[in-house]
């Protein structure tokens, strides 16, 4: 069990769309203190589960957290309709990524590296002066 389980526990629990609550109610549910980041940080808050172990909590109970009013130390957990849930992790990523795969090929004896139009290249030149090297 997880330190923020009662957390998945309880957003799991609600029937609603919507949970609004404040830092402290979140406090009673985990039972301990909210570590001070999340007074000051907004971006603790964010809805990347790379970002802390809290977060995966309220993802795995299907919410988002939303509206963060971090002077008034309040936030809004929105329940995800199905489907829509982003990827939690790297290795488990949209269906969508990588259907392209396979679908373009490039001739042999095509430099993919080499300028498309080098004109183009001359002109920029003229306008902008040459890229000199970094030293």
């Amino acid at each position: 069990m997880g330190k923020y389980e009662p957390l998945t526990e309880f957003l799991q629990k609600q029937a609603g769309g919507e949970v609004r609550m404040s830092f402290a109610q979140i406090e009673r549910v985990i039972g301990f203190k909210l570590p001070p980041v999340a007074q000051r940080h907004r971006a603790w808050w964010s809805n990347s589960a790379l970002n802390n172990v809290m977060t995966k909590a309220w993802l795995e109970a299907g919410f988002r957290s939303e509206q963060v009013d971090m002077a008034g130390g309040k936030v809004v957990f929105r329940r995800e309709a199905r489907g829509t849930r982003l990827p939690r992790t790297k290795s488990e990523r949209h269906p969508i990524f990588g259907c392209m795969k396979g679908t373009v090929t490039v001739e042999d004896g095509v430099d993919v590296a080499a300028m498309a139009d080098p004109e183009w290249a001359d002109l920029i030149d003229e306008k902008y002066g040459r890229e000199t090297p970094l030293k």
